[in-house]
């Protein structure tokens, strides 16, 4: 599996305009390694399902594909 902050890059170069919604968990993202992480009082977990909560705008083969990456590696269903 890759890194967190790798997928942060991937979506970065791939969502043209970042929700602002999305912005601050994207941006937290870059110092994750994994899920198991914490970004000060959070969990990785936590910030990786804020963000998918959160970019509902993010569309197109890359995004699903991405979307479904992280939705794993939260073990979000």
């Amino acid at each position: 599996m890759r890194s967190i902050s790798e997928i942060a890059e991937e979506i970065c170069s791939d969502w043209g305009k970042v929700n602002f919604a999305a912005k601050p968990y994207l941006e937290a993202m870059y110092s994750l390694d994994s899920v198991e992480d914490d970004y000060y009082f959070d969990s990785g977990k936590s910030i990786v399902s804020y963000f998918l909560a959160n970019a509902s705008t993010w569309r197109g083969p890359v995004a699903k594909r991405v979307k479904a990456e992280l939705k794993l590696m939260a073990g979000i269903k």
